[in-house]
């Protein structure tokens, strides 16, 4: 018998048990953390943004042509879109519970790059953005400004250059979407002005696009060259247009022979001013830059919450004076308060377990041998965690709130058979044990499976529902 072998080799057993308490503690420090198992449909976002153009348009001209393309992506549930006033188009598609968020986003992506070809240029100028992320938001960050030293456009123009691309880079966050304001150059056209020169917005379209532009120049005595060529030099144009003057200076039409030159400045106001209207954010009564904090797929939310709290600490030392930072909502602390209350239950249940057998075997030391099966039992069933996919959440710790009881039961079974022929029969605990495994092997492993049978077909339950209880059943049929 396996009983047998571990009763004439205790350190044996003892190393096996040690080796599963270490290589549990292991695998359970690199588990995610959640309040519950990601029984989220995975998500894939589409965002594009036709500036100036209201929903109806963007709609028939981008969300549309997206949509064709995308719909039928394999793995793919449903897919919802949204067309605003303000020219934005945003598509989520959202695929079957388990699909590999991956390669979902990588099939998206080959279909929108499909259908950019038919996508308005002022589509396609900004481009088209394909992001993989949990669908739920798990923080908002609100950067303003106590005093009101800055306006809201400086305070967004820094949050997304300073502060969204460092948080970006901290793990286990998927996306940021802020609604801070960035600078941009805006043209008010006076059309008074422009009928009485006879000009049309086209042609002042036209004029940027031909004026504001990068140029590659070339370089002087590159190859091929004559042999007398001593040096090769770079040659530097001016770059894009950056400032108010050099816009105001553009010209929009000229007419050599009658020396009439008509500048941006003559039909149009120009000023550096915020890039979208359309946001008007405040935070303690204060304007404010906020940002959208969202999960990675699988992403452990205390570690990506307190990685990014940790950051921010970081970048606040050079921040500009009178710029601060809070959080309005966020998610981890209801995580933090589930698992500690859970865990407060387990050691709750584990205390008056203790007690129960104590009162039942009256004696500490066979009491101290149910107690030591815990241990092994509990955190041995993290390694199984890993390669099943699943995360410390409230429903597995519930699950081994329940355990304890039943790994004492078996525990109690044969401490209390052995303890019988120890007294009854007057056996060595060495002989008493091996007759006590011979009598109760078979029922113990029964019970087990037993168990096990309640428990295992829970885990093979369709759908959400099924993803919610599996973790549970299968945790106690583990342990």
């Amino acid at each position: 018998m396996i009983a047998d072998t571990f009763i004439k080799r205790p350190v044996t057993a003892m190393v096996i048990s040690i080796v599963i308490v270490l290589v549990g503690i292991i695998a359970m420090t690199t588990l995610p953390v959640a309040q519950y198992p990601d029984i989220t449909p995975p998500t894939v976002t589409i965002a594009g943004n036709f500036i100036g153009a209201d929903a109806q348009t963007v709609e028939q001209t981008t969300t549309t042509a997206i949509e064709t393309q995308v719909n039928g992506t394999p793995g793919m549930d449903f897919i919802s879109s949204n067309s605003t006033n303000s020219g934005q188009a945003s598509i989520n598609v959202t695929f079957g519970v388990g699909t590999n968020v991956d390669i979902a986003a990588l099939d998206v992506q080959n279909r929108v790059s499909v259908a950019e070809p038919s996508l308005p240029d002022a589509v396609k100028r900004l481009g088209i953005t394909v992001r993989k992320r949990n669908p739920t938001i798990m923080m908002v960050l609100a950067i303003y400004s106590p005093n009101g030293t800055h306006d809201a456009t400086f305070i967004g123009n820094y949050t997304n250059i300073y502060i969204k691309d460092a948080l970006q880079r901290v793990k286990g966050v998927g996306d940021i979407l802020s609604l801070g304001d960035d600078f941009g150059m805006r043209i008010w056209l006076n059309p008074d002005k422009l009928a009485a020169l006879g000009l049309t917005s086209s042609d002042v379209i036209g004029a940027l696009n031909e004026q504001n532009l990068q140029i590659a120049a070339g370089t002087i005595g590159g190859n091929p060259q004559p042999g007398q060529q001593a040096f090769e030099y770079s040659v530097l144009t001016n770059s894009r247009i950056n400032t108010k003057e050099g816009f105001e200076n553009i010209v929009v039409r000229s007419v050599p022979s009658k020396g009439s030159i008509v500048y941006l400045k003559d039909v149009a106001r120009v000023e550096l001013s915020k890039f979208n209207y359309n946001n008007n954010a405040y935070v303690n009564n204060h304007r404010a830059a906020f940002m959208l904090i969202y999960q990675a797929p699988g992403a452990n939310a205390i570690e990506t919450y307190d990685g990014v709290m940790n950051r921010l600490a970081e970048l606040k030392k050079n921040f500009p004076k009178d710029i601060d930072y809070i959080s309005p909502f966020e998610t981890v602390t209801v995580v933090k308060t589930s698992i500690r209350e859970v865990v407060k239950t387990l050691l709750e249940a584990l205390g008056l377990v203790t007690l129960v057998v104590f009162l039942f075997l009256q004696n500490w030391r066979a009491t101290l041998i149910p107690i030591l099966a815990i241990p092994v039992s509990l955190i041995g069933t993290f390694i199984f965690f890993i390669p099943l996919g699943f995360t410390v959440n409230t429903l597995t710790l519930f699950g081994f709130v329940l355990a304890i009881g039943i790994v004492v039961d078996d525990a109690i079974v044969v401490v209390e058979a052995v303890q019988h022929h120890i007294d009854s029969e007057h056996m060595t605990p060495r002989e008493a044990t091996v007759q006590a495994m011979k009598e109760i092997s078979g029922p113990v492993v029964a019970i087990a499976l037993i168990l096990a049978a309640v428990f295992i077909p829970v885990g093979f339950v369709p759908g959400i529902v099924g993803r919610l209880y599996q973790q549970f059943a299968i945790t106690i049929a583990i342990s």
